[in-house]
């Protein structure tokens, strides 16, 4: 069979993979704190037809060698952890890091390694918990829930992740609570688990460890905590639509390359008629 076709098969695959993270980027388009991902292509091993000669000085030069690729393949799906733009929305219990830093939340208590998440759109719950919008329990630093006191009718979260309380009477006061950020070494190699939630794997982190800190630590980078405020998603519609272009054009070349190798091999089976 021609080389040609298998080539383009492998093409067609690879541009389709291209156009489902696009259309899951486009989907998330206006998903709190998603970050999109992309597609990088690599070649395959190519066939040699002929080896490199060595030049001789004097006697003859050099020789290249001779080599046809065999197709393209998926190198590494990406996922960008760049910034996405800030909303404002003023209520209180909406949080953004403006930083590299992730927060942590569990779905249980009893839930060992926390997950990471970069949207802040939390909630007071009927037992005075600072929960997610699934109900996963947001974690303060060191690790533990977030559980605000009774009588605490309103607070505010200042840039360190500090909860200060205001009470019935108007007094406001330092509960000693801060909500805690994880910086992580590679941010590209979390697992999304869903829920605008992440795994933390061994080459995200070490040993797959996570130490919950402080937020507006610099020595750590993990980024103030900006109350009021979400951080929107990181998605380019301009760049997402191009990439859309550019991966319908490649799949729609690769299957002309098909359709080409198709009736080549139909001349050949016509020579015996």
């Amino acid at each position: 069979m021609l080389r040609s076709m298998y080539s383009g098969v492998s093409g067609m695959r690879g541009f389709q993979t291209k156009l489902d993270v696009i259309g899951n980027n486009i989907a998330n388009v206006n998903t709190v704190g998603f970050k999109a991902g992309r597609v990088m292509f690599k070649d395959i091993l190519s066939q040699s037809v002929a080896g490199v000669t060595a030049p001789e000085e004097g006697a003859q030069g050099g020789v290249n060698a001779k080599q046809i690729g065999l197709g393209v393949a998926i190198a590494a799906i990406d996922t960008l952890h760049t910034a996405g733009s800030a909303m404002t929305t003023n209520v209180p219990t909406d949080v953004r890091i403006d930083g590299d830093g992730f927060f942590a939340v569990k779905t249980n208590p009893e839930q060992e390694v926390p997950y990471l998440t970069r949207a802040g759109n939390f909630y007071l719950d009927a037992s005075r918990q600072l929960v997610t919008a699934d109900g996963s329990f947001v974690l303060a630093e060191g690790g533990e829930p977030i559980v605000l006191e009774e009588g605490v009718t309103s607070f505010s979260i200042s840039q360190d992740g500090s909860i200060i309380s205001i009470s019935a009477d108007g007094t406001a006061e330092a509960t000693g609570i801060k909500i805690g950020v994880v910086k992580v070494v590679n941010p590209s190699g979390l697992e999304k688990v869903g829920g605008n939630m992440y795994r933390v794997t061994p080459n995200a982190n070490l040993e797959g460890e996570v130490v919950v800190g402080a937020a507006n630590d610099g020595e750590a980078g993990t980024g103030a905590i900006i109350a009021g405020q979400l951080e929107m998603s990181n998605v380019d519609l301009t760049s997402e639509f191009t990439e859309m272009i550019i991966a319908q054009r490649g799949f729609q070349a690769n299957s002309r390359i098909i359709t080409t190798s198709d009736e080549v091999l139909q001349e050949v089976v016509n020579l015996k008629r």
